[in-house]
């Protein structure tokens, strides 16, 4: 209960401090020009120290709606002095700020790399595994150093290759992305992916869930594909027969004119 009171104390804003508001102006004309400043908002205790409060006054510089100037000001204990500790500008609830900086790795959108630009993956990137664990030394008799090379082989000199969580990664990715089953595409489409014959499928843990599209005509050619996913240039698609091209009669011949009246076209 004690420390409950002695909260509620400390929030009261010094009266003395309050009411310096024209010190507070003062001390903010000393810093910016007076057509940036405008009326006095208001004023707010300082939680955190005592006989410190903060006045607040309207920001009327261009291109700084919302914001508003700030000046703190404290009184030393049993002085009538008032000093002033700080003038800064800070945003408002309506402020037009800056979204919150994002790392320019984390920016990056797929097709965002033209020609010559370098992306480094982190030697520590959890998508990566290396290939090799031991055998290090190719000088090594020992079994374990012929993984080195049985890795070399296998991974056509990678040294690293996709671990599981980065697998896991990607798949959730491409199913969740434009080759998926919830794309507007795949929801419009007759049929799925699975059962055209222009899916090519991949090897490996993702064989039984994507393929590749081989139809050069299909928005997805060329791309990973889920077997859920769908589009309407589907191999088996058929048109209804009020949408196919209507036959041409067949060619009739003018048989009222003689063989003289043909030699004169």
């Amino acid at each position: 209960m004690t420390t409950s009171l002695t909260t509620l104390v400390r929030t009261q804003p010094d009266t003395v401090a309050a009411r310096a508001v024209d010190v507070a102006r003062s001390a903010l004309l000393q810093e910016v020009p007076p057509s940036e400043v405008g009326d006095h908002l208001g004023v707010e205790a300082e939680t955190e120290a005592e006989r410190t409060v903060t006045h607040f006054f309207a920001c009327s510089r261009p291109g700084y709606v919302g914001w508003r100037w700030a000046v703190t000001v404290v009184r030393a204990y049993r002085q009538k002095t008032i000093t002033v500790a700080e003038v800064v500008l800070l945003p408002g609830a309506d402020a037009i700020i800056a979204p919150p900086w994002v790392p320019y790795r984390e920016r990056l959108q797929p097709g965002d790399m033209s020609p010559g630009d370098l992306l480094p993956v982190a030697d520590d990137d959890p998508r990566l595994v290396p290939v090799y664990t031991f055998g290090d030394d190719p000088l090594d008799a020992d079994d374990k150093a012929q993984v080195r090379d049985v890795a070399k082989e296998l991974y056509a000199g990678r040294v690293r290759t996709l671990s599981r969580e980065g697998r896991d990664l990607a798949a959730q990715r491409w199913y969740d992305g434009d080759g998926g089953p919830d794309s507007p595409l795949a929801q419009a489409a007759p049929q799925p992916c699975s059962t055209c014959g222009f899916l090519m499928r991949l090897a490996g843990p993702l064989s039984e869930t994507f393929g590749v599209c081989a139809n050069g005509d299909a928005n997805d050619d060329g791309r990973v594909v889920a077997f859920q996913h769908g589009c309407g240039a589907h191999s088996e698609v058929r048109l209804a027969k009020k949408h196919e091209p209507q036959p041409l009669p067949e060619h009739a011949l003018d048989t009222t004119l003689g063989a003289d009246d043909y030699e004169s076209f």
